[in-house]
């Protein structure tokens, strides 16, 4: 067990065992989706596609996501809408509007990041390297260890004052 955890768990991007969450926040700043854990190797679309975060969207929803996070289609089926920042794609350079639409996002998304900040720096557990069993489903049960921590960290993070007024994009 504990080699297949390690080698679903590495990231190349980290160079060490890592886990991944979604999180989703309310324009309030409130984490309103924890996703499952899923190991490092994991991308974050494979975990936005399999993390049941796409079922719990409604008509007008907005997701904001990094570049290159080709979701569009997945999330309009829902009647949301997918905003990313403006890349060059094959241009030289943006255009004003694509700049200042980018800047506008960047202001909101900072605000995810904070939250997001606050969800591992708050709670020490998660600043800390757990054992490989933290991962482990024990006696047949849906939830590991590790997506118990981390819930409890979430629900600690939003009985704190709130890192922003409102968000509005």
């Amino acid at each position: 067990y504990a080699y297949q955890a390690r080698a679903q768990t590495y990231s190349n991007y980290k160079k060490h065992n890592t886990v991944k969450f979604l999180v989703g926040i309310t324009p309030c700043g409130d984490i309103s989706f924890l996703s499952k854990c899923w190991g490092g190797r994991a991308t974050d679309k494979f975990i936005t596609m399999n993390s049941g975060f796409l079922r719990l969207l409604e008509h007008g929803d907005v997701v904001l996501a990094d570049r290159g996070f080709d979701i569009h289609d997945d999330v309009a089926i829902h009647g949301a809408k997918l905003e990313i920042p403006s890349f060059t794609r094959g241009k030289k350079q943006l255009s004003l509007d694509e700049v200042e639409y980018s800047q506008r996002l960047s202001k909101v998304r900072i605000h995810i990041e904070r939250v997001i900040g606050l969800l591992k720096n708050k709670n020490t557990i998660l600043q800390s390297t757990l054992p490989v069993c933290t991962l482990k489903f024990n006696d047949g049960k849906e939830t590991s260890l590790i997506d118990k921590i981390v819930t409890v960290c979430a629900a600690l993070v939003t009985l704190c004052p709130s890192v922003i007024e409102s968000i509005s994009f």
